[in-house]
Formats: C-alpha cells, sequence, structure tokens
C-alpha cells in the first residue's frame, strides 16, 4: 500500500467513524481514529473560546462526581458531570500562534514529535487538532493530518447544533442573561472567507454583552451586513435587539431591499415596546462580494 492510498483510508475511517458515532461522540471518534492510524501516543480537539484567549481540552471523567484535585500541568479544569475541560490560557506559545496564523507545525517534544493544525472552516478557527507521535512525520502524514483536521471542523459543525457539548467547552466565563439572549442572535460563523471577500466580527466581552450584534448573510451576488446597537443594558436591551435582528432578517428573506428592511424594523420594533422605553441604532449594508 502507497503512503497516498494509506491516506486515503484514514481520511476514509475518520469519515465512517464520525457518522457512527452520536453527536456528543463524534470528535473523539474521528480523533481516536485517527490516531490509531497513525500510531499516536496523543490526539486531541482544543476547542478555542467564545473570547479568543484559551483552548480547552475536552475529556471524559471516569465518576460522575471526581474528587476535586489541582489540574494537569498546563491548564486548569472545569467539570460538569463527566465532562472535563483543560483549559489552556494563552502565552503567545506554540497553541497560541498555530491558531491564530492558522498554520500546521511540527515541533520536537520530550514525548515525540507534537503536531497542531488548526480546524478551521472558511476561516473560522474552531481550534486546534494536536498530535504527539514517536517519530517524526513525513510531507504524507501531516497532510494527512491538514486534511482531517478539516474534516474534523465540519463534524464539530454538523454535531454541534445537536449538544451543549461544545457550547459549554467554549465558555470560560459563565454569560449573564443578555448574553445568553444576544448570542442566538449572532451568526453561526463569527468569519467567513471567499473567492472575493473576507468578513470577520467579534463580541467583546463576550460574556456580559447586551444590545450590540451583527449579522450577514452571502447571496448569489450580494453581501448583506447589518450592525446594530440596542438601547441599554441587561435582558431589556437584549428583547430590543431581538426584535431588531428578527425583523431585518425577516426582510432579508423576504427578499426587501435595505430601506424598505430598515422601515420595517422601526416598525416592528415601536409596535412592540412601549413608547419611550426603547430603540436601536445600527448601520446595513448590501453590496456585491468583490467590493
Amino acid at each position: 500500500m502507497t503512503t497516498a492510498d494509506a491516506s486515503e483510508r484514514s481520511l476514509r475511517g475518520v469519515l465512517e467513524a464520525a457518522e457512527a458515532a452520536s453527536p456528543v461522540e463524534a470528535v473523539e471518534a474521528v480523533t481516536g481514529e485517527l490516531g490509531r492510524a497513525l500510531g499516536a501516543a496523543r490526539v486531541s480537539f482544543l476547542i478555542a473560546d467564545l473570547a479568543g484567549r484559551s483552548l480547552a481540552r475536552l475529556t471524559v471523567e471516569a465518576s460522575e462526581h471526581p474528587v476535586d484535585q489541582p489540574g494537569p500541568v498546563g491548564g486548569a479544569v472545569r467539570r460538569s458531570g463527566r465532562e472535563a475541560a483543560q483549559v489552556l490560557a494563552f502565552d503567545d506559545g506554540a497553541l497560541e500562534r498555530a491558531l491564530r496564523d492558522q498554520t500546521l507545525s511540527c515541533t520536537r517534544r520530550d514525548a515525540g514529535w507534537q503536531v497542531l493544525a488548526p480546524v478551521t472552516e472558511r476561516g473560522e478557527a474552531l481550534g486546534l487538532l494536536e498530535l504527539v507521535l514517536p517519530d517524526e512525520p513525513d510531507e504524507q502524514v501531516l497532510e494527512t493530518v491538514r486534511r482531517c483536521a478539516h474534516v474534523l471542523a465540519f463534524v464539530v459543525i454538523a454535531n454541534r447544533r445537536h449538544t451543549d457539548l461544545f457550547e459549554w467547552a467554549q465558555r470560560a466565563t459563565p454569560p449573564t442573561l443578555s448574553a445568553e439572549i444576544q448570542r442566538r442572535l449572532l451568526p453561526a460563523a463569527y468569519t467567513c472567507e471567499a473567492a472575493a471577500f473576507t468578513l470577520a466580527g467579534w463580541l467583546e466581552p463576550a460574556g456580559s454583552v447586551a444590545g450590540d450584534t451583527f449579522d450577514y448573510s452571502l447571496g448569489r451576488d450580494t453581501l448583506h451586513l447589518s450592525i446594530t446597537d440596542a438601547m441599554g443594558h441587561g435582558v431589556d436591551s437584549a428583547l430590543i435587539a431581538t426584535l431588531c435582528v428578527g425583523s431585518l432578517r425577516n426582510s432579508r428573506r423576504q427578499g426587501l431591499d435595505l430601506t424598505s428592511a430598515a422601515a420595517r424594523a422601526d416598525d416592528d420594533i415601536a409596535q412592540h415596546i412601549r413608547e419611550g422605553e426603547g430603540f436601536a441604532t445600527g448601520h446595513a449594508w448590501t453590496c456585491p462580494p468583490a467590493s
């Protein structure tokens, strides 16, 4: 069997493992299959947190009520039942550079060769695929890791719709109720790279935001983008933001032009809140992606 055949076999095994596993176990199934195929001493998926300051390594405790103990070297541990997340804060080291630069790295370590591959989809940095290999990998092995990391991005995106596990792992700080509402208003991906444009957005702080939102949608020949800010703070502001974003999305999906969508959002907010108790400001654009 050639190395190319082995690579295709590894990729096929990863896809089969993902399809056979439950949404909660899909990532472990993929990383486990890849680790076995490459003879890895360790393989992990490190998910990026919502604030962009750390990564979390998901593990499963043997007991639902583990005894509290110091976290492993390199990070504290958060727990929820049997779920555990080792938090690895960014320190300008190899993990942070691999994620921010979105480039694969291969470094000699005491335990072997550490390979870090960014898990991304259209520029959205979901995390890193980490492997520790006993021998220095050749280019074919590294290419297999790159391809499997890209497949893993789609596995995470597909399965996080069915479980709170990934969302929990990304939350280094528990969000407020208003921030929980705001999270549901944001686009499913904060970043989109396409042939004609690159778009990226972020909210900071991630755990207590209220009122501020952004949204986008790509049509066949048009990019729709909006940035809005509902008056005030807390849940009342989040509810106004919900009306605003919901109205803009409803108009966009009905094919209304920008002027009509803005007027309709104004009417919808005025209709559903008491007079003088709230408003939203913002900007919205529609433009050809090439611009």
